[in-house]
C-alpha cells in the first residue's frame, strides 16, 4: 500500500487562519469529488471557523476520562475504519490525554499516513522542537507541546499562512480569536508587535530553508551542478574596474539566500604610488556595498592573490567572489591570473566563485593614474624587445632561404625598435637601433660576417636606418609619456573633483577623508596634527590606520596646512609628482576639520536655543499655571482672615480643603519642573536596587481619586532593578495623566507581566486616545495634546516619566488601547539574580 501524503499549513502565530485555510482546502476538494473527512478539528468557539465545518463529514471522537473530567481526542481506529481519501487533523503538536493510543497527535497522523490516507494538518512555528529556546527568548513563554522538526520536514507540501502583526492584532481586538475578557491580556503579553514580527520572521526563514531542501533534492535527481549559496560570509575581490558593481550585486544575492549572510568587499592596492584605478569608481562601489548592507575594506599588498586569501581567512569567510579576468587571451602567457591562482590556493575551506561580466576579455587598458614613469615590467619588456628581439630576428632571417633584401631587413629591425620604444621608452629603443645596426652590418651587408661595408650606398642606408630608428623611437616615447601624463592628470582631476564635490556637499567626515587619502596613496596610516602656537606640542585631530605618528617630523611624508596644522603619512616616501594631489587632500582635511567644529558649535547653539525655549515655556507656566493655584490659595486665606463674614464650620473646612488642594497642585507642578530641570542638565543619578513592582506601584496612587484605578499585578513577577523613587514618580505621572483623560465610570487599569528579561507595566485608559503621528510628540516637554484646559498642568508629566524610565535603563512608549483609549507601556529590566517566571499559553492559544 502506498504511503499517504502529508500537507501542512504552517502559521507564524495563533489566529493567523491555519484551520480556516485547511477547511477551505477541504471544501475545494469535496467540490472536486474527493472523499474528505474531518478526523479532528477544534474551532475554539470562533464563529467563522465553526461555519467552515458545515458540509464536511466529521468522524466521531473518542471520549477519555482523566482526573475526574471527560476529554475528547481523535479516534484513530474510527478514522482507519472510515478510510477517507483525505483526513483533516488539526493541531499536529497536540499532546494526547493519558490513556490514548499514542502520546502525541503527530504519531496518530503517522498511522494514518502508513495506512495510505492523505492528511492535511496545521501547526504553528513556535511548536517546532528546534525553535523552542529561540521562541522562549523572544516571547518569554516556553512551549510544552512540540513536534519534531523532521516530522514537519517530511511533509509533501508545506504552505505558510502569513499575516502582518498589525492585522493579527486587529483581528484579536475584534474578538475573532479569543473571548473579550482575554483580549487585553493576550495583546499585552504574547501578541505584542515585536513578538509577532519575530515569530513571522522565524516562519519565513524556516519555510525558505524548506524550499532550499526541495531544490537540493530536485538538483540531485536531475544532476544539476549549479552553485548556490547559503548562510555564508562572502568576500568580494574588487579591482576598481566597472565589473565591481556586478560582483557586489551578485554577492549580495548570494548572501540574501539565507539568514545571516554577510558581504565584505575588499580592494587590494599595490604599494607603488597612486592607485591604478579611478578613486571615483572605488567610491561608487564602496557606497553600493554599504547600501546593500555589506562592508568595504582596503588592503595593501603586492601579491594580490595571497593578500586576498589572507584577508578571507582572517575574517572567517566561506566564499570568495571574483570576476572573470579582463585580460586578453594572449596575456595569459604571462601567468594564470588572480582568479585561477586564488582558486588553486584556496583549499577545501573556501569556495571561489568566478563571475562573468561585460568587461571580461576586453583588456585592462592603460593605467589611469600611474604617473609618467613606465614601471618596472614595461621597462624589462622594452629591453627584452630591444636586445633579444634583434637576435631572434637575425636567427630567423639567416636560417630561411628567401632573400628579402636589405631594405626589407631594415624595416623588420625598425619594427623591433618601435616596439622597444612603445614598451620601455627611449633608452631601450636607442639600444635596439644601435644593436640592430651592428647586426645588419655583420649579417646582411657585404662583406658578410665582418663589421666593414664595401658598398658606400649601404653606409648611407645604415645611417638612414639608425637616424629613422632614433627619430621614430623618440616620437613614440614622447607620445607614450604624454599619454601617461594625460592619464595621470585625468586621474588627479577625478580625485580632486570628486573630493571637492563630496566635501562641499558635506558628505565626508574627517575620518572618511583620511581613509580615502590612505587608500589613494597606499599608506599605512594618516594623521592630521595641530597645535595652538609654534612652541606648543602637537595633538592629533584625527587619524586612520595603525600606529599614527605624533609629530610631523616622525612621518615618512608630511604636508603643512597653514601655520599650525600638518598632515603626517606613514608607510613610504611619495614621489614629487604625488605631492600636488596630497596638498589638495591636506587643504580639504583642514576645511573638514573646521566644518566639524562649526557643526559642534552649531549643535551647542541649538542646545542653548532649546534651553531658552524651555525657559520661555517655564516663564509662561509660572505666569499662568502656577499663578492659578496661588490665586485660589490667596483667595481662600483672605476669606478666612476676613472679619466681615462669620464662616460656619463647613465653610471653613471647605476653604481649608481648597488651600490644601492648591498647595498639592503647586507641589506637583514645582516637582515636575525640578525633575525636568534635572533631566535637562543630566544630573539624574538613579540608585538602582532590586525591588518588587507590587511594592512601588501602590505607593504611586496616593494622588488619584479612590476607585479610579484597578490593579492587576501578579505576585509571581520577578524583581526589577530600578530606582524605587524614580519608578514611583514615573508611574504616578502616568496614572495622573490616564485618570485625567478617562471618561467617568471607566477606571484606569494598571497591569504588569514578565516577558523574557524584562517586566512591563501597562497603564490603560479608555479615553479619546492619541493618533499615531502624535504619540512621540506627547512626550516632549511643555506639550499638552488636544483640548487640555489651561491650568491642567504644564505638560511635563509624560516627559518626566519617560526621562526617569530611560535613566533606569527602561523604556516608555504609547500604544492604542483595543476598543479605544491609550496604553502607556513602561518596560523595566529584570534583576540579574532572578530570571523571569515562564507562563504557558492558555489552551485556546495552541492553534
Amino acid at each position: 500500500m502506498a504511503r499517504g501524503k502529508l500537507r501542512i499549513y504552517l502559521g507564524a502565530a495563533p489566529g493567523v487562519g491555519k484551520t480556516y485555510a485547511m477547511l477551505a482546502e477541504a471544501h475545494r476538494r469535496v467540490e472536486r469529488g474527493t472523499d474528505c473527512a474531518v478526523a479532528f478539528v477544534e474551532h475554539h468557539d470562533r464563529p467563522r471557523t465553526e461555519v467552515m465545518l458545515h458540509g464536511l463529514e466529521q468522524v466521531p471522537r473518542k471520549e477519555l476520562e482523566y482526573r475526574g473530567s471527560v476529554f475528547t481526542e481523535m479516534d484513530v481506529d474510527a478514522v482507519l475504519e472510515r478510510a477517507p481519501a483525505v483526513a483533516l487533523v488539526d493541531e499536529l503538536a497536540h499532546t494526547n490525554i493519558p490513556g490514548s493510543r499514542n502520546t502525541k497527535r503527530w504519531q496518530d497522523v503517522e498511522e494514518l499516513l502508513a495506512a495510505g490516507i492523505d492528511v492535511v494538518s496545521t501547526v504553528n512555528i513556535q511548536h517546532l522542537e528546534s525553535l523552542g529556546d529561540v521562541v522562549e527568548s523572544i516571547t518569554g513563554v516556553r512551549q510544552r507541546e512540540t513536534v519534531p522538526d523532521e516530522v514537519v520536514r517530511r511533509a509533501d507540501q508545506i504552505e505558510l499562512v502569513d499575516m502582518s502583526p498589525q492585522a493579527l492584532r486587529r483581528r484579536m481586538a475584534h474578538g475573532n480569536i479569543y473571548k473579550p475578557d482575554k483580549v487585553d491580556a493576550a495583546l499585552s503579553k504574547y501578541f505584542r508587535p515585536g513578538n509577532l514580527t519575530a515569530l513571522r520572521e522565524l516562519a519565513l526563514l524556516w519555510v525558505a530553508d524548506r524550499v532550499d531542501a526541495y531544490l537540493t533534492e530536485y538538483r540531485s535527481e536531475h544532476q544539476v551542478s549549479k552553485i548556490w549559496g547559503s548562510r555564508e560570509r562572502i568576500v568580494v575581490g574588487l579591482t576598481g574596474g566597472p565589473e565591481g558593481r556586478t560582483l557586489i550585486r551578485r554577492a549580495a544575492r548570494l548572501a540574501e539566500k539565507g539568514a545571516g549572510g554577510e558581504v565584505l568587499a575588499v580592494y587590494i592596492a599595490r604599494s607603488d604610488g597612486l592607485t591604478s584605478v579611478s578613486p571615483k569608481e572605488l567610491a561608487v562601489q564602496r557606497t553600493l556595498v554599504e547600501d546593500l548592507g555589506g562592508t568595504f575594506h582596503h588592503v595593501i599588498g603586492d601579491d594580490v592573490p595571497a593578500a586576498l586569501l589572507d584577508f578571507a581567512r582572517g575574517v572567517n569567510a566561506t566564499q570568495i567572489v571574483l570576476g572573470v579576468s579582463r585580460r586578453k587571451g594572449w596575456q595569459y602567457v604571462f601567468g594564470p591570473g588572480v582568479g585561477a591562482t586564488v582558486a588553486r590556493d584556496s583549499g577545501p575551506d573556501l569556495d571561489v566563485h568566478l563571475i562573468t561580466h561585460g568587461e571580461a576579455g576586453k583588456g585592462r587598458g592603460l593605467p589611469v593614474a600611474r604617473g609618467a614613469r613606465l614601471g618596472r615590467s614595461r621597462i624589462i619588456w622594452g629591453w627584452l624587445t630591444g636586445v633579444a628581439g634583434p637576435v631572434l630576428l637575425t636567427l630567423l632571417l639567416t636560417n630561411i632561404d628567401a632573400d628579402l633584401g636589405l631594405a626589407n631587413d631594415m624595416l623588420l629591425f625598425l619594427t623591433l625598435t618601435v616596439a622597444a620604444a612603445l614598451f620601455g621608452g627611449l633608452l631601450p629603443a636607442l639600444a635596439s637601433a644601435a644593436f640592430g645596426s651592428l647586426l645588419l652590418n655583420y649579417y646582411f651587408t657585404s662583406p658578410l660576417h665582418r663589421l666593414t661595408i664595401a658598398d658606400s650606398r649601404n653606409i648611407v642606408a645604415l645611417a638612414v636606418f639608425f637616424a629613422v630608428a632614433v627619430s621614430v623611437a623618440s616620437v613614440v616615447d614622447l607620445a607614450a609619456r604624454r599619454t601617461q601624463q594625460a592619464a595621470r592628470l585625468r586621474a588627479e582631476s577625478e580625485i580632486l573633483s570628486f573630493l571637492a564635490g563630496s566635501v562641499l556637499r558635506g558628505e565626508t567626515s574627517l575620518e572618511a577623508l583620511l581613509e580615502r587619502m590612505r587608500e589613494t596613496f597606499g599608506m599605512e596610516s594618516v594623521a592630521l596634527l595641530e597645535r595652538e602656537n609654534d612652541v606648543a606640542s602637537w595633538t592629533c585631530a584625527g587619524s586612520v590606520g595603525p600606529g599614527p605618528v605624533k609629530r610631523p617630523e616622525d612621518a615618512d611624508v608630511d604636508m603643512p596646512v597653514g601655520d599650525h596644522i600638518a598632515l603626517a603619512l606613514s608607510g613610504r616616501v611619495l614621489p614629487a609628482e604625488d605631492r600636488r594631489v596630497l596638498a589638495a587632500f591636506a587643504a580639504q582635511a583642514a576645511v573638514v576639520l573646521d566644518r566639524q567644529r562649526l557643526k559642534s558649535e552649531a549643535d551647542q547653539a541649538k542646545e542653548l536655543a532649546e534651553g531658552n525655549r524651555i525657559r520661555t515655556a517655564l516663564l509662561a507656566a509660572v505666569s499662568h499655571d502656577l499663578r492659578t493655584p496661588l490665586a485660589g490659595i490667596k483667595a481662600a486665606v483672605s476669606s478666612l482672615r476676613s472679619d466681615d463674614v462669620a464662616w460656619s464650620d463647613e465653610d471653613r473646612a471647605a476653604l481649608l480643603e481648597a488651600i490644601e488642594e492648591g498647595a498639592d497642585r503647586l507641589d506637583h507642578l514645582v516637582g515636575n519642573l525640578l525633575d525636568m530641570s534635572r533631566l535637562q542638565t543630566g544630573t539624574v543619578t538613579p540608585l538602582i536596587r532590586e525591588i518588587d513592582v507590587d511594592e512601588v506601584v501602590p505607593m504611586a496612587l496616593g494622588g488619584v481619586p479612590e476607585g479610579s484605578v484597578d490593579l492587576e499585578i501578579p505576585e509571581t513577577l520577578p524583581m526589577v532593578a530600578v530606582d524605587p523613587g524614580l519608578l514611583e514618580r514615573s508611574v504616578a505621572n502616568l496614572v495622573e495623566n490616564a485618570v485625567k483623560y478617562s471618561p467617568p465610570g471607566e477606571p484606569v487599569l494598571i497591569s504588569a507581566s514578565a516577558l523574557a528579561a524584562r517586566v512591563e507595566v501597562r497603564v490603560v485608559d479608555r479615553g479619546p486616545g492619541v493618533p499615531d503621528e502624535a504619540k512621540d510628540r506627547i512626550f516632549a516637554p511643555f506639550q499638552r495634546y488636544g483640548d487640555a484646559p489651561r491650568g491642567a498642568g504644564v505638560g511635563l508629566g509624560l516627559a518626566v516619566a519617560r526621562g526617569f524610565a530611560e535613566a533606569m535603563g527602561g523604556t516608555l512608549d504609547a500604544e492604542d488601547t483595543p476598543g479605544g483609549g491609550l496604553t502607556m507601556v513602561l518596560t523595566l529590566p529584570v534583576a540579574a539574580n532572578r530570571p523571569p517566571d515562564h507562563f504557558d499559553l492558555p489552551a485556546t492559544a495552541i492553534s
